[in-house]
């Protein structure tokens, strides 16, 4: 019986394409080394698919991070508009483009993907194909403007859009590295008011001021056995926090700062800690209103380390403390709430255009909302890549934070606006964004690069021609990524160009191969050692002359792998090493 299973289908999936490895150039020139000439960063001019490609053979399960904010689909995206036709085109376009990205994750990793809700359900489908519904995170929704200035809505049907969509996916959800948690703070003076105007009990009004002189008063157990100590708090003492506010004559903002860490509120929690502190203590005389425990937690945020808590009164009221939940920030404090699947970035989009100092109309996002994402999934010195760069918002981020980074962007971007914001980060020119957040002051760098033009072209007389921008040694380098091998030319050997291990070598060459130089070759080698001779041209004679050399034809050998220089929708599929150039004709080291 055939299987069946759930599976996105578009027009012209099933024709798969063939991959055509590229090389990509350091352009020098217009990289930025004036800081850091050790740098990692990497910012890329080309074809997102290609450049992805060209990435694989060195930064496979490399990249920690990725945060992508492809084009929506909205009809824009694509000169001329046909419904079922373009969106073929974006599932397909995006279908290459995910599958090349989680190859580059690491196990650890995540990928973030910003998208609104013209393809969100078709992308989470996809998504759920090349990276495994199991390893799906969660789906945030993102307000991104207010619904008075929202898109849409009015004498329309439709709703007005105020928000957007980030798919996060694992690699390997059973790898996954947990999220640092992420908090949304606001002033402690405004959430109190909040709660008067809507008539609303605030809780932390007590305090702790005097937390009394601890003595032992009884000891029981945990559910697994473990001791809870039971302690007297003697003369202890509560104040409400408008008593000291007339006692001490401050502001209710400076009530709140000078005692975050001793302001409380009770519950009556039901757990079995409490329950078992409660039974224990009613054994004992002389238990005073106060009491406290210490144990250690098998679970949760304290598990594993000496933990206190307080009680009070007959009931056995748990503290819940104000600084569990709060934060003092430059003599403010905070209320903070764990960030969950919505997010609010509504404020942070007033001043979007004076972010990097460049404009991008309709597709910037703020810098606090990258900031966001890469503080949950990643540390410092770890790898962020970020395919669709556009105004360079992940890699101006990435590297105010300290993460190394790649970016990628197709057109003119990558100079007007990419390179650009980055320079002035470099040289601390940028004090807009996270800069004062995160302290930024200047300092770091970046290699620049190019793909590299196909390897094969096409000749008036309709032949396949190697493409004659191409130096031997990017030939040779180009050849290798073909052939499966890493070019790292030996500079004893010249035949040892290429290797795929310590014993098997190729070395590409554009000199006609007799049996003379094939032999002279040969009593190079040592025993053992197997070597594949890529050249335009040879005496048949030399195929199989000796069993430990092999001989293939190029472009012929290559032909059959790959398709060469593809165009069309921007659907170009290519790949790897970097080849590092100055632009000078090499000559063969022969």
């Amino acid at each position: 019986m055939n299987k069946l299973k759930l599976e996105l289908n578009w027009l012209g999936k099933e024709n798969q394409r063939k991959i055509e490895p590229r090389l990509l150039l350091k352009d020098e020139k217009n990289s930025n080394l004036e800081h850091d000439n050790e740098t990692e960063n990497m910012l890329i001019h080309g074809d997102n698919l290609l450049a992805l490609k060209a990435l694989e053979k060195n930064y496979a399960g490399e990249i920690q991070c990725i945060y992508i904010d492809p084009p929506y689909n909205t009809g824009s995206a694509f000169k001329h508009y046909n419904d079922n036709l373009e969106h073929s085109i974006w599932l397909d376009l995006m279908s290459y483009r995910l599958k090349s990205l989680r190859k580059l994750l690491k196990e650890t990793g995540s990928i973030w993907i910003q998208i609104d809700d013209d393809e969100q359900a078709y992308l989470k489908v996809l998504c759920d194909q090349i990276f495994g519904r199991n390893n799906f995170i969660n789906m945030i929704s993102v307000n991104m403007k207010n619904t008075a200035g929202a898109s849409g809505g009015g004498e329309d049907k439709r709703l007005k859009k105020n928000c957007e969509y980030i798919l996060i996916y694992a690699k390997d959800y059973s790898k996954l590295r947990t999220f640092k948690p992420s908090y949304v703070y606001e002033d402690i003076s405004k959430v109190v008011e909040d709660y008067r105007e809507q008539n609303k009990s605030w809780k932390y009004t007590s305090v702790l001021v005097n937390e009394g002189e601890k003595q032992f008063l009884a000891e029981t157990v945990d559910g697994s056995g473990k001791p809870i100590k039971i302690y007297n708090r003697v003369g202890a003492e509560i104040k409400s926090i408008n008593k000291l506010m007339k006692e001490e004559d401050l502001t209710e903002a400076q009530a709140y700062v000078k005692y975050s860490t001793q302001l409380f509120q009770t519950t009556n929690a039901q757990t079995s800690i409490r329950t078992r502190v409660w039974e224990e203590a009613e054994k004992h005389e002389g238990k005073t209103d106060i009491i406290s425990v210490e144990y250690v937690p098998q679970s949760g945020k304290n598990s594993g380390q000496l933990y206190e808590q307080f009680y009070k009164g007959d009931k056995f009221r748990l503290f819940v403390w104000l600084r569990d939940t709060s934060e003092e920030i430059n003599g403010t404090l905070y209320k903070k709430d764990k960030l969950g699947s919505y997010w609010d970035v509504t404020g942070d989009m007033k001043n979007l255009t004076k972010e990097g100092k460049v404009q991008f109309p309709n597709g910037k996002k703020p810098e606090k909302l990258i900031q966001q994402v890469l503080e949950m999934a990643t540390k410092e010195g770890e790898f962020v890549l970020d395919s669709f760069l556009g105004s360079g918002t992940t890699a101006a981020v990435a590297h105010k934070m300290g993460r190394k980074w790649i970016g990628i962007e197709m057109g003119d971007h990558a100079y007007t606006h990419s390179k650009v914001r980055l320079d002035l980060i470099i040289t601390g020119k940028d004090t807009n964004g996270i800069t004062k957040n995160v302290d930024w002051r200047g300092g770091g760098g970046y290699n620049f690069y190019e793909l590299a033009p196909s390897l094969i072209n096409i000749d008036s007389f309709g032949e396949e021609i190697i493409n004659k921008e191409y130096s031997p040694e990017m030939l040779a380098a180009a050849v290798a990524i073909h052939e499966g091998y890493t070019y790292s030319p030996s500079e004893e050997v010249f035949w040892k160009q290429s290797k795929a291990n310590e014993r098997s070598y190729l070395y590409v060459t554009t000199r006609y191969i007799n049996e003379p130089y094939i032999t002279a070759i040969h009593e190079t080698m040592e025993d053992g050692e197997y070597l594949v001779i890529a050249s335009k041209s040879f005496d048949e004679s030399v195929m199989n002359l000796f069993d430990n050399i092999a001989v293939k034809k190029i472009p012929q050998s290559l032909l059959n792998d790959c398709e060469y220089a593809v165009n069309d929708y921007n659907l170009n599929i290519v790949s790897p090493p970097i080849y590092e150039y100055d632009d000078q004709e090499g000559e063969e080291n022969e």
